[in-house]
């Protein structure tokens, strides 16, 4: 046999050792917790998708550091004492260098403060800014704040001419969170809130608050919750033959929430990220390629359109993997140093730029608001 054709076999044999090795090597097991089913399962469904689509999608280009991605994910059912239980066996059981979600603010608030002690970051996908303010620091989160969806409802309503509101806010965590805020900027903003009712996470029926609203004849209600409160409070407006204009939060940037409140939908506006309107964003926008690469591959894999918040499970994901690479390590306190690191990372939901400071990274312009026009999305701003 001739010397080269002994080197081309031992070079074979050698590449074939590698791509053994680097099949048979250990996963970086990253942890999530997510409200797959129960009631806020429109939240989790799709974050769980999301995230065994971008898991097969990074270990197809051969995983992070040589090394496979597993991601475990537990299903909380919105419950809070279901959460606090996985998050522990994440933790100690399972050894996971990270984890993602939850879904809702009520279980990241409730969970958040195990992670200094494990030393383990969280990359929350809820909305409530108590969750990165103060920085704690090893929390993070990819879904927009209720402050800056705040920020731009009363930047259009005062544009608008409104001057009055009413607020209707679910009694859960989303909901407190929303209506603090509510309650600070709209009157350091010039408006007058001459209504605050709240409502209760699984109530079937909102007719008697918004009786009450509208006999005080605001110039428009703010409605802060996720579904399927927002979506009965729709319906209820129609059936009292409401015509005040309504606002919704962040917290029903879905297509469900379109379905669930049917034709009341119709004129109902709200802060939405880009994914939301993908096709309807500029070409020259930054995030424009992102958008459509995971809406098109999440709609080809799950035969459903895409949300808001498999949005942010997709951010989360791929932000520790940024970390994970820019840093050479799968070490949880190097993926902690290295998402303070990240920069001008263009996600689903936003561009992120992360600093010691800021654990949330984005500003308002990873929103736009949005009219449901005829059962779909139309641009405002």
């Amino acid at each position: 046999m001739s010397m080269s054709r002994i080197a081309i076999l031992v070079l074979a044999l050698v590449l074939g050792l590698g791509v053994a090795a680097a099949q048979a090597a250990e996963p970086i097991k990253i942890g999530a917790v997510l409200s797959v089913t129960g009631p806020a399962s429109f939240l989790g469904e799709p974050e769980k998708n999301t995230l065994e689509l971008v898991a097969e999608q990074i270990n197809a280009k051969g995983g992070l550091l040589g090394r496979p991605v597993e991601v475990i994910i537990y299903d909380d059912e919105a419950d809070v004492n279901k959460c606090v239980l996985a998050t522990d066996k994440l933790l100690k059981k399972d050894k996971v260098v990270a984890v993602l979600g939850p879904s809702i603010s009520g279980n990241t608030l409730a969970i958040m403060g195990k992670f200094p002690a494990a030393k383990i970051p969280l990359i929350s996908c809820a909305a409530a800014e108590k969750i990165v303010v103060p920085v704690n620091p090893w929390v993070f989160k990819t879904a927009q704040s209720d402050r800056q969806a705040v920020s731009r409802i009363l930047q259009h309503a005062k544009k608008t001419g409104f001057k009055k509101l009413a607020i209707l806010t679910v009694s859960n965590g989303y909901g407190q969170a929303g209506r603090a805020v509510l309650q600070e900027l709209a009157p350091a903003q010039g408006f007058a809130i001459v209504a605050d009712e709240v409502y209760g996470p699984k109530d079937t029926d909102m007719t008697a608050q918004l009786t009450k609203i509208k006999g005080l004849a605001p110039d428009a209600i703010i409605c802060w919750g996720t579904n399927p409160g927002p979506a009965v409070i729709a319906r209820n407006r129609v059936q009292l033959g409401i015509t005040t204009p309504l606002y919704q939060s962040h917290g029903v940037a879905s297509r469900k929430f379109i379905e669930l409140a049917g034709e009341a939908a119709e004129g109902l506006m709200l802060p939405a990220g880009h994914l939301v309107v993908a096709p309807l964003v500029p070409g020259s926008h930054p995030q424009k390629p992102v958008l459509m690469d995971y809406m098109k591959a999440y709609e080809a894999k799950f035969k459903q359109p895409v949300s808001a918040f498999g949005g942010y499970a997709h951010d989360a994901l791929l932000l520790v993997a940024d970390a994970v690479k820019r840093g050479g390590s799968a070490e949880p306190q190097a993926i902690r140093d290295n998402l303070e690191k990240i920069t001008a990372f263009v996600g689903a939901s936003g561009i992120f730029t992360f600093t010691p400071q800021d654990h949330l990274g984005l500003d308002e312009s990873a929103f736009v608001m949005v009219k449901i026009e005829k059962g779909d999305w139309k641009v405002l701003d």
